[in-house]
C-alpha cells in the first residue's frame, strides 16, 4: 500500500469512528421525542403518488379513521402517500408525526406534520428503528423499494421474535395480490417459510377493514413500545 493509499484509509477509519457519535445522537433524539407521543400507527407508501390517485385518498381516509380511534399517525414525512396520511391525521385533529430522511431528491417535509413532531434523520436504519419501536401497527400502501424494505423488515423481526407481534396490513389487493401469490407459490412452496408466517400479513381494500384488524388485535392488550 502506498503512502497516499494509507493516508486515505486512515482518514476513512477516523471518519467512521466519529460517525458513531452522530448515529448515537439520532437515536437519542428519536427515542426522547417519540417516547412522549403515545400509541401510533406507521403508514407507508410511495412518495410519488399524486393527490388525485385513489390510493392517496384511501391513505388519507385510513389515517382519519385511525386518528378517530386514538392512534397517532407516523409517516416518512414526505409527499405522496406520506402526505396523505399526515393530512388525514391533521384534519382529524390527531397526532401527525413525520420521520424525514435527508435525500438529494423526492423527500421534503409535507405541511401536515405537527411542528413539534417533525424529526430529521441522515441514516435510514435509525429511522426504521423509530418506525418499528413506536408503532402499534404497520399500514402499507402501494409503494416502491423503500416501502418493500420497511414491510419485510417488520415481517422478519416478528418472524424471528426480535419484536413482539403487531398487525401488518397491506392495503390494495390489486397491487399486493401478485406479491402474496408469489410468496405462497415460491417461499412457502419451497418451504423457505412456514405456513403460519403468512398469518403475519393481512390483505385488505377498505379503511373499515384496516381499523377492524388493528382495534381487534389490541382489545385487551397493552399499547407500548415494541422493544
Amino acid at each position: 500500500m502506498s503512502r497516499q493509499e494509507e493516508k486515505i484509509w486512515n482518514q476513512i477509519k477516523t471518519n467512521d469512528s466519529w460517525a458513531i457519535f452522530k448515529i448515537m445522537g439520532e437515536f437519542v433524539e428519536g427515542y426522547e421525542r417519540m417516547a412522549k407521543i403515545g400509541p401510533c400507527v406507521s403508514i407507508f407508501g410511495s412518495a410519488r403518488t399524486p393527490e388525485n390517485n385513489v390510493y392517496y385518498q384511501l391513505g388519507k381516509n385510513i389515517a382519519e379513521r385511525l386518528s378517530n380511534e386514538g392512534f397517532g399517525i407516523i409517516t416518512g414525512g414526505g409527499p405522496g402517500i406520506m402526505e396523505a396520511a399526515n393530512k388525514g391525521a391533521k384534519e382529524s385533529k390527531g397526532i401527525s408525526v413525520g420521520l424525514n430522511i435527508k435525500l438529494p431528491f423526492e423527500q421534503h417535509p409535507n405541511r401536515f406534520i405537527d411542528e413539534d413532531k417533525n424529526i430529521d434523520f441522515d441514516y435510514f436504519f435509525v429511522r426504521k428503528v423509530m418506525f418499528v419501536k413506536y408503532a402499534q401497527s404497520f399500514v402499507v400502501m402501494p409503494g416502491g423499494f423503500g416501502t418493500l424494505d420497511e414491510l419485510f423488515e417488520a415481517v422478519t423481526l416478528i418472524q424471528t421474535n426480535k419484536i413482539k407481534r403487531f398487525p401488518i396490513v397491506l392495503v390494495g389487493k390489486d397491487f399486493w395480490g401478485g406479491l402474496i401469490d408469489w410468496i405462497k407459490d415460491q417461499l412457502l412452496g419451497q418451504k423457505n417459510i412456514s405456513p403460519e408466517d403468512l398469518d403475519l400479513i393481512h390483505l385488505v381494500d377498505t379503511p373499515d377493514e384496516v381499523v377492524k384488524i388493528i382495534t381487534s388485535f389490541y382489545k385487551g392488550r397493552d399499547l407500548r413500545p415494541n422493544f
